[in-house]
């Protein structure tokens, strides 16, 4: 049965989008490169000759693209595709780790993030995730607004900490005024999720707030517990 034939929740690109790459084997993924087969096999059916044919997914990673189009069914540019993807993936575990900011005190926060929010209009609202050595591992924007105007909620600041398995988040968000000092809907937001981050198991840090060349640490001033 061609690709086409199954249905849809079946199909490996479908799968993927839905389910992640991880989801899939590696004659799946296989698929996904070929996009297409012959008129008498779809490109899952093609996927299994090929790896049936090279013996295993290492020896296949190995190929040239001349290799691969001489089996049939396999055209230039879906060669080019599988040989683009094993040197790409070849690439990524041979480059050198890139060196991630290191978050220790509440400057290196204001650091990080005072450039860019310091001159903006609106208030934005941003969750630092960090690793276990407390090293940055993505900013992510979580809001754009005041906090009463748009409430800040708990799935959307742990949603990316929980995806890219953070161990704590710290919070940082702008006073468009350039005056850092803290509401009180920053206090309550910032109560709120460390409650909620006790629950998912990610701890807050604290809570920055940048303001026009000065920042506030609401762990300094004492609404979070130590």
């Amino acid at each position: 049965m061609s690709v086409k034939g199954l249905p849809l929740e079946d199909r490996p690109r479908e799968r993927l989008l839905h389910h992640g790459a991880a989801a899939l084997s590696s004659a799946e993924l296989l698929a996904v490169l070929l996009r297409t087969g012959t008129r008498h096999a779809g490109a899952a059916e093609l996927a299994g000759r090929l790896l049936a044919a090279f013996g295993s997914l290492e020896a296949l990673s190995r190929a040239h693209p001349g290799e691969l189009a001489r089996h049939p069914g396999v055209g230039p540019a879906q060669a080019g595709a599988v040989v683009a993807a094993f040197e790409l993936g070849r690439r990524v575990h041979s480059a050198p780790p890139a060196r991630r900011p290191l978050v220790r005190a509440p400057a290196d926060v204001a650091a990080l993030l005072g450039p860019r929010l310091r001159h903006l209009d609106r208030e934005h609202f941003c969750a630092v995730l960090l690793n276990t050595r407390h090293e940055v591992v993505e900013v992510a924007s979580v809001a754009v607004g005041g906090l009463d105007a748009a409430p800040i909620h708990p799935r959307e600041v742990f949603k990316e900490a929980v995806r890219r398995s953070a161990a704590a988040v710290i919070l940082v968000h702008n006073h468009p005024s350039g005056v850092p000092e803290p509401s009180g809907d920053d206090l309550r937001i910032t109560v709120r999720l460390a409650e909620a981050g006790r629950v998912v198991g990610i701890a807050v840090l604290d809570h920055v707030i940048i303001g026009d060349g000065r920042f506030v640490s609401l762990r300094e001033r004492g609404a979070l517990a130590p």
